[in-house]
């Protein structure tokens, strides 16, 4: 099963794409005990619209058009479910005995997805009530992966 984290967005140089490196490389490694192929990145250009509504419509279209066929989708959502890191470590495992292609987590641009995009998300993922980045959500979805893949090989980076 491959990772993929398709962000709208770039990260520019420095400290934030050094964390986010470090953890795609860590889950990569650690993944590879339970046979994740690979961790890849795809990042998706802003759009330039005048409109939010039409910009989230185009940064959708093409956050879609990245999306394996039958992978599974997961929105990250500010109102979506706040998981345990056990419990997202469950799901993955499950998608992988369901022998799921892929897992695509997607983060949409400051305008948000389009609902249509939102609504093919399998699970919509939130961390917390707080607002947060585009920058640091990405990583801290990385920092998850990388949890979710060390309790399912019983390493001990994760003590609960």
């Amino acid at each position: 099963m491959r990772i993929v984290v398709a962000a709208v967005g770039r990260l520019k140089q420095g400290p934030e794409t050094e964390l986010s490196e470090r953890y795609r490389k860590r889950v990569a490694q650690t993944g590879r005990n339970l046979g994740l192929r690979d961790v890849e990145i795809i990042e998706i250009r802003e759009s330039r619209a005048d409109d939010s509504s039409k910009r989230m419509l185009e940064e959708s279209i093409a956050l879609a058009n990245v999306i394996p066929e039958s992978a599974v989708v997961v929105s990250l959502d500010g109102q979506g479910e706040n998981l345990h890191s056990a419990a997202l470590a469950a799901r993955l495992a499950q998608w992988q005995s369901n022998r799921r292609p892929a897992v695509v987590f997607m983060i949409g641009g400051a305008d948000g997805l389009a609902p249509t995009l939102r609504d093919k998300a399998e699970l919509r993922l939130a961390f917390g009530a707080a607002t947060w980045p585009h920058q640091l959500v990405r990583i801290m979805l990385l920092e998850q992966l990388y949890r979710a893949t060390t309790i399912l090989t019983g390493h001990p980076y994760h003590r609960a």
